[in-house]
């Protein structure tokens, strides 16, 4: 049995060749600006962490809210419900943007407001599938991990340490199972959206039997795409921390000069040092979404020739993959 998932790597390195050079700049911007939305830099992986404050001893209550009077408690809540409101509008256009990406690996031109007009009601429909999916998603682990904590508030220690430990794997692979269905969302029904114009969920039941009849495909899929992404936010992390390097010379420079100037001219100096931090991070964007580009091209394209290995009436790049193996 030929494994296409394995095969179709150095063909979606031979297309992202072949779309992104030579270089093209208008391209290459416009790219970025969409995989800044479908998948940021580093390869489509990032980090998350948390750190807890100690003062050396013991740890400072929270503030008690009783304590806000009506003013405090109106700007809080707007302050909450505004970074809500700008979280869900990103992952609005986060969702049309990826017809956008699909759209532009299949005609090999970026047109992002032809494209976003054209696919927006779809990428809409993306949009409600994944807050679903997310909703779910979330239910069930707090029901997984309310279950096995429950032992534990009513003073049942031992049995709820056992049940907390028997839910860790319960809780790993409800997590891996959200976050393929997810990914294989993202890769293949967005395609089969746009191939036979359907919805999400009308999308998936005309999937499903091909990703049932070629699951050792998919699962193959699965595992190399994960090893992919891995390398790949490596690499990403090492051309950017260099990059991050050389834009630290001459912005560092512009930050000494404005602290220099604060001894003269105080508002000045520091305006100099917030626009060297401005200008730091912006460049370093910038960088990681070019380093991106490249990357998140070929891991799209490598989806989208394992769909269409796998189901002839679903491919979206025919001519891309008649080219790359012509």
């Amino acid at each position: 049995m030929t494994l296409y998932a394995v095969d179709d790597v150095a063909d979606a390195v031979d297309a992202t060749r072949d779309f992104l050079l030579p270089v093209d700049r208008g391209t290459w911007l416009r790219l970025a600006v969409v995989v800044f939305f479908v998948g940021g830099g580093g390869g489509g992986f990032g980090q998350f962490g948390n750190a807890a404050p100690s003062d050396g001893g013991g740890s400072t209550p929270p503030a008690d809210l009783g304590s806000l009077g009506s003013t405090e408690l109106l700007i809080v809540g707007g302050g909450v419900a505004l970074l809500v409101a700008i979280l869900l509008g990103f992952a609005f256009v986060g969702a049309a943007m990826e017809f956008v990406f699909v759209e532009s690996l299949r005609r090999e031109r970026v047109r992002i407001r032809e494209y976003w007009r054209a696919h927006w009601r779809r990428g809409a429909r993306l949009f409600g599938f994944r807050i679903g999916l997310g909703l779910v998603t979330l239910a069930l682990l707090a029901m997984v991990v309310g279950i096995a904590a429950a032992p534990i508030l009513l003073g049942l220690a031992p049995v709820g340490v056992l049940l907390v430990l028997l839910a860790l794997p319960v809780v790993l692979v409800v997590a891996v199972a959200a976050a393929v269905a997810d990914g294989f969302t993202t890769t293949f029904v967005v395609p089969t959206m746009l191939v036979e114009e359907r919805g999400v969920l009308a999308a998936w039941r005309r999937f499903w039997p091909t990703l049932r009849a070629g699951w050792k495909q998919y699962a193959v899929y699965a595992l190399v795409v994960f090893g992919l992404r891995v390398a790949a936010g490596l690499l990403a992390a090492v051309v950017t921390i260099l990059a991050g390097l050389a834009l630290a010379i001459p912005t560092g420079l512009l930050a000494l000069l404005g602290f220099a100037l604060t001894s003269q001219v105080a508002p000045v100096g520091w305006g100099v040092v917030a626009l060297a931090v401005v200008l730091f991070g912006l460049g370093l964007l910038v960088v990681s979404l070019l380093v991106a580009v490249p990357i998140q091209t070929a891991l799209r394209y490598y989806g989208l020739f394992v769909l269409g290995d796998t189901d002839a009436s679903l491919d979206v790049v025919p001519d891309q993959r008649r080219a790359v193996r012509e």
